[in-house]
């Protein structure tokens, strides 16, 4: 394979317990990249806004991206991609690790799931070979225990991808977990819940070397004069992973407390960062397949009620999820509460924001002792929020609601729960504050899959991290409005192409711009790439995966944010009164996206992107 991918899928039907091999154009391929780009062409063309998303007629794709399992830095990605169980809109999920490089080594770039199995099953993939293999014995067991039985039965040397009781009982938080203790998440949407009303317990690969691409020796040239680079402006992720920036982002009002609440909280912030708390648990570092930065940090807790033997670090956004937005200062229960999650199969971001929701409603009456099996959710209780984790992991008394999301909760429990709610078109919101960062407001409202940091990081230029081949080399104002639309813009027409090509976002930290990815693009594949063009890229499946959207039904009614944002300023700190006036902004964005007052893209954006098919 001399251009760093197959153009070849496995397309598996569950039902029939049949697979074959499908494929694409390199045409197709060089207009939406690989991962979600190419998902999002294949899952619109046989869209049906009439299923249910669980129903198992709709499809589940395993994309690895374009330059995934190359010698890129940070080619390790997988994207899940499908219509969210949570948000019943597009969905999208992605895993680092080493899952993504292993299934493109045994020869393919992804894998399309419709139907569903008549009784549990997993597939056992290696070099050209899918099996199709009963996983009844593996039912009921957490991701990390079926990790490592799957380890025993096909390869020692096997990566997996599983879900655990969570997505087994459909909770709509559900997560997918690749390669067991040291967890990477494919975490929001809810995806979880698609695999397993599918009956698919696993996905087990066997793959194994790095793809040459069309010019190895012009790559590994300039991969000499970049990694240190990268390495340099990533050095804080390489000592101290995510949460090493804990302290930092509450002093900028950025670090959610009490559910959205609060304005500062740094002796907690302190408490909870790895600063403090690596120099006690850690046991040593680990890295995806081919980073050069290494943010993972394995952790053991001892003399504890709750030891750890072999965890990892909880990331920044579940430090952040189960510390301030529930006042809770104590690392070893927001460590366990992690563990939990990831055996469980939950969203991190997801359940802790559902607790913090349940914390408010308990407080305002609207959750009461016999609705909690006689527990008082008490804002920084260790045992209550760990055993709401339990529940809906479990999927039992109120944590089967929880586990429902916040949107759903809110619907049954009421009118005032909607207060609490701290969701996007019903994805519950990453933990920056769009009062710290304005341009994440924007952003927020207009995410393809919800309330998603990711689909732009434009906070990081609030911190001072530059993007000089975009013309962002001082960072804007945090609070003001203006020219925050902009931004929007262009973060989440850069950040579009990661997923497709299957690259970690902290290449951002490490100083890494749309020109030098480009340049990548070209020596992996061989076609020709610029920044205009991989930006153009970008546009491309942004609007794409909006089509998505807008035929079940999305528009600007949708691209809303909590009234918690938009009404009731932080009460203290760096960020105490602002409040983003997003209507000014998406008027501007709107403008900016060739798209109508209503948050439709018009005939004329769509076919100057390419994309008149989609309003056929």
């Amino acid at each position: 394979m001399g251009k760093g991918f197959w153009n070849l899928f496995w397309e598996v039907d569950l039902s029939s317990r049949q697979a074959r091999f499908t494929h694409t154009s390199e045409e197709e391929l060089r207009r939406y990249f690989g991962g979600s780009g190419i998902g999002a062409r294949l899952l619109l063309e046989e869209q049906d806004c009439s299923r249910d998303p669980l129903e198992p007629s709709n499809p589940l794709l395993f994309m690895a991206g374009l330059l995934t399992g190359s010698s890129v830095p940070t080619a390790c990605r997988t994207v899940l991609c499908g219509r969210s169980p949570l948000t019943g809109i597009w969905g999208e999920s992605t895993a680092g690790g080493y899952w993504g490089a292993a299934l493109k080594a045994t020869g393919v770039d992804g894998i399309i799931l419709r139907g569903r199995a008549d009784s549990p099953v997993y597939l056992w993939i290696t070099k050209g070979k899918l099996e199709i293999r009963d996983a009844s014995h593996l039912w009921g067991l957490d991701t990390f225990e079926t990790e490592q039985r799957l380890r025993l039965e096909t390869d020692p040397r096997a990566r997996v991808a599983a879900i655990g009781p969570a997505g087994e009982g459909l909770a709509r938080i559900a997560s997918v977990i690749f390669e067991g203790s040291h967890a990477r998440a494919a975490g929001r949407c809810g995806l979880g819940a698609l695999m397993g009303s599918k009956n698919l317990k696993a996905l087990a690969v066997r793959g194994v070397g790095k793809l040459q691409g069309n010019d190895p020796q012009g790559l590994r040239l300039l991969l000499k004069e970049q990694i240190p680079r990268i390495k340099k402006g990533a050095s804080g992720l390489s000592k101290f992973g995510t949460p090493g920036g804990v302290e930092a982002v509450e002093a900028h009002g950025d670090l959610p407390i009490q559910n959205w609440r609060g304005g500062s909280w740094p002796e907690g912030a302190r408490a909870t960062c790895a600063q403090t708390n690596l120099p006690k648990y850690l046991t040593g570092h680990y890295a995806c397949f081919g980073c050069p930065i290494g943010c993972g940090k394995s952790i053991r807790i001892q003399n504890s009620e709750h030891p750890l033997v072999d965890s990892h670090q909880p990331e920044y956004e579940t430090v952040g999820g189960f510390g301030g937005n529930l006042l809770n200062s104590d690392f070893e229960t927001i460590a366990l509460a992690n563990e939990k999650c990831n055996r469980y199969g939950l969203d991190t971001i997801s359940a802790s924001a559902a607790v913090a929701f349940a914390m408010e409603c308990f407080e305002k009456g609207l959750i009461r002792t016999r609705d909690t099996e006689g527990l008082e959710l008490r804002w920084g209780d260790a045992g209550a929020i760990l055993a709401l984790v339990d529940w809906m992991g479990k999927g039992q008394g109120l944590g089967a609601l929880l586990a429902q999301g916040t949107r759903e909760a809110a619907r049954v429990l009421g009118p005032l729960a909607h207060e609490f709610r701290s969701d996007v078109k019903g994805l519950e919101m990453a933990y920056h504050d769009p009062r710290a960062f304005t341009c994440m407001a924007a952003n927020y409202a207009t995410a393809n899959r919800g309330a998603c940091h990711l689909e732009s990081l434009s906070y990081f230029l609030g911190r001072g991290i530059p993007l000089a081949d975009m013309g962002y080399m001082e960072p804007p104002d945090p609070h003001k409005d203006h020219g925050k639309a902009k931004i929007a813009f262009d973060l989440q027409n850069y950040m579009s192409v990661y997923n497709p090509l299957g690259l970690c976002k902290f290449l951002f930290v490490g100083r890494v711009g749309p020109s030098t990815i480009a340049r990548w693009v070209e020596l992996v594949t061989g076609w020709e790439m610029d920044q205009e063009e991989l930006l153009l890229t970008g546009e491309r499946i942004f609007n794409l995966k909006r089509m998505y959207n807008v035929r079940l039904g999305i528009s600007r009614k949708d691209d809303m944010l909590p009234p918690r944002f938009l009404a009731h300023p932080r009460p203290e700190g760096r960020a105490k009164g602002v409040l983003p006036h997003l209507g000014k902004m998406l008027h501007e964005y709107y403008g900016l996206r060739g798209w109508s007052e209503e948050g439709v893209p018009t005939r004329q954006k769509l076919q100057e992107l390419g994309l008149g098919w989609t309003l056929g």
